[in-house]
Order: C-alpha cells, then sequence, then structure tokens
C-alpha cells in the first residue's frame, strides 16, 4: 500500500467510528448544532470554530481536541460540516 492509500484507509476508518457513533447516540447532533448555532453568530472565526471543537468535547462523548493543529481530517470535516448547515439555515432566514 502506498502513503496516500494508508491515509485514506486511515480517514475512512475514522469516519466509520464517528458515523457509528452518531447513530449510537443521535443527540449527538443536536448538540453539536446547536453548540454551532450559538458559537456562529459572531461569524466563523478560527476562534469560533475552537470554540464549537471545546465544547462538543465538553458536552458530548465526540472528542475533538483542543488544539485545532491536532485535529484529525474526519475532525476538520466534522467541524466544516456543521459550520456550512449552519450557514445554510441562516440564509434561509
Amino acid at each position: 500500500m502506498s502513503g496516500s492509500e494508508i491515509q485514506k484507509t486511515r480517514v475512512i476508518n475514522e469516519l466509520r467510528g464517528f458515523i457509528r457513533k452518531l447513530l449510537q447516540d443521535p443527540k449527538i447532533l443536536e448538540q453539536s448544532l446547536a453548540i454551532a448555532r450559538q458559537q456562529l453568530t459572531e461569524g466563523n472565526s478560527p476562534a469560533a470554530m475552537a470554540r464549537i471543537a471545546n465544547e462538543i468535547s465538553d458536552t458530548t462523548s465526540v472528542h475533538i481536541p483542543e488544539d485545532p493543529a491536532e485535529h484529525s481530517e474526519a475532525d476538520k470535516l466534522f467541524l466544516e460540516l456543521l459550520r456550512e448547515v449552519v450557514q445554510e439555515e441562516q440564509a434561509l432566514y
């Protein structure tokens, strides 16, 4: 396996574990979206995204490292999707 294939396999496995956690506890999505809505009222700065990650880690079974430099690809994808969903919601109103 090449390095990129190993990386892809690692990301897929991490996403599978994350999706499993969401399926086992659907409240994680509700809580995460509520946190993102609250924090993104002040814009989507890196500081706001860090606060979202920290609050999700503090209030759910999802652990996102405090330091953005330590975020995995799955962490980054989840935070990015939260931001997109909230921005789309705000655009509807």
